[in-house]
């Protein structure tokens, strides 16, 4: 590896850790990361800037930063291991585990659920935005809600959602035990993977804090599902405190650092390993990545191909493979993966933008990889 002003590249990567310190130059970024791996070989490594906005700290390969949406897929992996567990199954019905979630007609498979085809991407009306950070509560509220549309038939994003779904099928499946735990006892702590849903105290010290996005994201004509998702006063809960770090939310609040969301990712990558280590049958990964429903999305103003909880590759966001496979998460932090090549990387960074899906930062890095390969 060759160390660069702001980390360390394989020869012939210098081109990346030169598009990482432009990002900077441009002045669009507080402090970031960009990590690759590539047949399995840390390739890239970047890390520079701040990991406060007072400029006090500076961000290394310890700062730990909260990615969002770029979670979904890593919480999808722990639901497909306890499809190779015998715990569920994609294609069974939510009711099997959760009885109570078909409630006005939710009936729909897990799989469909985790490509946000359950109805419901919001509270229309109002509750308390403090349940978000009780999970239990908030999905026995999700489970009650009518469906905004008939479930199975259209896509729609579920942004916070999505979350409580996945965490609680994961805890019915496993008798209690949190996805959160299972990530955390069966993944990244046997691989020594920085990454967590559910962040413990002693942590905390090494986060680095979030410059929010001065505008709002352009989400065209505000739709009722828009509104119900992203645009209410109870949306979403306050992010950023230190209860919100510690709870579960597998759709939104895993912590992380760029190396640690790319080795998560090279399970799309890699067959279902981690190096030497297979989190998912090969089996079991063909059915969490197929296609599951592609269309015009009724949340995001954008045609999205759905696999189950990460998002197929057709618009060319993360490389140019449409065979690839992706996420971004609020602010512009992304996971991807290139299963031809595989390659899978991360940009993670905490001054954010308001773009929904493709930052240009994050776009210029993967330009830069592949223009390397």
């Amino acid at each position: 590896m060759i160390q660069t002003e702001h980390g360390r590249v394989a020869p012939g990567f210098e081109p990346v850790a030169e598009a990482f310190a432009d990002n900077f130059a441009r002045g669009e970024e507080l402090g970031a990361g960009f990590a690759a791996i590539l047949d399995g070989e840390l390739v890239v490594d970047l890390t520079g800037g701040h990991a406060d906005r007072a400029r006090t700290r500076s961000w290394d390969g310890s700062t730990l930063v909260p990615v969002y949406s770029t979670t979904k897929p890593i919480a999808a992996i722990v639901i497909a291991r306890l499809q190779d567990q015998g715990l569920l199954m994609l294609d069974e019905p939510i009711g099997r585990l959760w009885p109570q979630f078909e409630a006005h007609g939710k009936t729909v498979s897990i799989a469909q659920a985790m490509s946000h085809q359950a109805g419901v991407p919001g509270f229309v009306d109002p509750i308390d935005p403090g349940l978000w950070l009780d999970p239990p509560a908030l999905a026995a509220a999700l489970a009650a809600l009518e469906p905004m549309w008939p479930p199975g038939t259209r896509n729609g994003y579920h942004p916070l959602t999505w979350g409580y779904i996945v965490g609680e099928l994961a805890a019915r499946a496993m008798g209690g035990r949190s996805l959160g735990t299972h990530l955390r006892e069966e993944v990244c702590g046997p691989l020594g993977i920085d990454f967590w849903i559910g962040l413990p105290p002693g942590e905390h010290g090494r986060t680095a804090e979030i410059s929010r996005p001065k505008a709002m994201p352009d989400l065209s004509t505000a739709t009722p599902e828009r509104r119900a998702a992203f645009l209410t006063p109870w949306a979403a809960p306050n992010r950023g405190g230190a209860e919100w770090r510690e709870t579960e939310i597998p759709s939104a609040n895993g912590h992380g650092t760029a190396r640690a969301v790319a080795a998560l990712y090279g399970v799309f990558a890699n067959q279902g390993r981690i190096g030497d280590t297979q989190v998912l049958s090969p089996a079991t990964l063909a059915d969490l990545t197929r296609m599951r429903i592609s269309g015009q999305d009724l949340v995001l103003p954008f045609h999205i191909d759905w696999a189950a909880g990460i998002m197929r590759n057709s618009n060319l966001r993360w490389g140019p493979n449409p065979g690839g496979l992706g996420h971004a998460g609020w602010g512009g932090s992304c996971g991807f993966a290139d299963p031809d090549r595989h390659l899978s990387g991360a940009y993670v960074m905490n001054r954010q933008s308001n773009a929904l899906l493709g930052d240009d930062r994050a776009g210029r890095l993967i330009g830069a990889l592949y223009g390397c390969l």
